[in-house]
């Protein structure tokens, strides 16, 4: 089960800090991600982070603006976004794919478990 939150309303240039709570199954072999779909639009990759071995993955429009990391003790999952413009505004998911192969952790589909989704809006 993967619980999103940390959303919100922030100003262009602002920051935020969205959480994934991570229960019920071990992660070590897992690829975490972040994805976001806007209005209207189809849900694309940010980010993604490998458990066991913490190396990280970006989108280029988000790459020097957001940072993921994961707290193993915690079981948590975090996207750190700076610097934010109107067209980060989208609904943010985080995700969990128990395959991590690397050619497909920016594709959806490759993830198995969802998180409900968190809003984030930022106002230019």
């Amino acid at each position: 089960q993967l619980q999103a939150y940390g959303g919100g309303l922030v100003q262009a240039r602002g920051s935020l800090r969205l959480s994934c709570a991570a229960s019920g199954r071990t992660l070590s072999s897992y690829v975490m991600g972040w994805f976001r779909q806007a209005p209207g639009k189809e849900r694309e990759f940010v980010a993604a982070v490998r458990w066991s071995a913490g190396t990280t993955y970006y989108t280029d429009s988000v790459k020097g603006r957001f940072t993921i990391s994961r707290d193993k003790t915690k079981n948590m999952v975090y996207l750190q976004m700076n610097s934010l413009k109107p067209e980060d505004t989208a609904v943010y998911y985080c995700a969990a794919d128990p395959r991590s192969i690397l050619t497909t952790i920016g594709v959806p589909s490759s993830y198995d478990y969802w998180g409900q989704g968190t809003l984030v809006t930022v106002s230019s």
